[in-house]
């Protein structure tokens, strides 16, 4: 008897697996991925031009940058994201989930990867600066052609450790109903009753996901080790 019902419930979880799989996978093409790579996108514009402004001679954008870092990088995402989606309306401003995920999202990555972005630049020599600028070349030029392809390769690895916890990240955004791949296994567990299933095929899906991305980003950091 014992044997039977080992039997059934192996059967049982191998049918759930294999018909739950493929509307996680469509959420994760649909929702989650599409959702990271707007988000970070719209997080390294910000990383770029927080990072110049806090590196330049004007005291007032350095104070405000460096405030608006100050606050994403000491609060949690989570409470972030709940106050754009939930806290807002309070004030008049209403916003959808795919909006407020990406204004929530794009606004952390762009408070952490404004740091590696500034680190980047900061650890060229001053030299190089110093010898760009007898050569007559303007200060676009300099950024351009002598500190943006070394600021790269340097800041490969911490970018792309935040993009990869960024496609973690975004199974936040169930918690504000976003269809997202956790919030369908979280429907699917809620139904079957197997959330020990549902949680570990989901956790298996990302882990798949970032392992592919931590292969990419060795390619990514070989490819741009020439400018070193």
């Amino acid at each position: 008897m014992g044997q039977i019902l080992d039997a059934d419930r192996i059967n049982r979880i191998i049918e759930l697996v294999s018909t739950s799989t493929l509307p996680m996978l469509d959420a994760l093409v649909k929702v989650t991925i599409p959702l990271t790579l707007i988000s970070f996108a719209c997080g390294l514009v910000i990383a770029i031009i927080t990072a110049i402004a806090r590196l330049s001679n004007f005291k007032i954008l350095k104070f405000i940058f460096g405030a608006y870092v100050w606050i994403f990088r000491g609060t949690p995402m989570l409470v972030q994201l709940f106050i754009i989606f939930f806290g807002l309306p309070a004030v008049g401003v209403t916003l959808d989930t795919w909006s407020a995920a990406i204004i929530a999202f794009s606004l952390n990555v762009g408070a952490y990867a404004s740091e590696s972005v500034r680190a980047s630049i900061l650890s060229v020599p001053k030299g190089q600066w110093e010898a760009a600028t007898s050569l007559g070349m303007s200060h676009a030029q300099i950024l351009h052609r002598i500190i943006a392809p070394q600021a790269v390769r340097i800041s490969l690895p911490p970018l792309s450790n935040t993009f990869i916890g960024l496609v973690k990240d975004t199974s936040l955004a169930a918690s504000i109903t976003m269809v997202d791949m956790f919030m369908v296994a979280q429907r699917i567990a809620a139904r079957t009753f197997e959330p020990l299933v549902l949680y570990v095929l989901a956790a298996l899906i990302y882990l798949v996901v970032c392992t592919l991305l931590t292969f990419l980003q060795a390619k990514l950091e070989k490819y741009t080790s020439r400018y070193v």
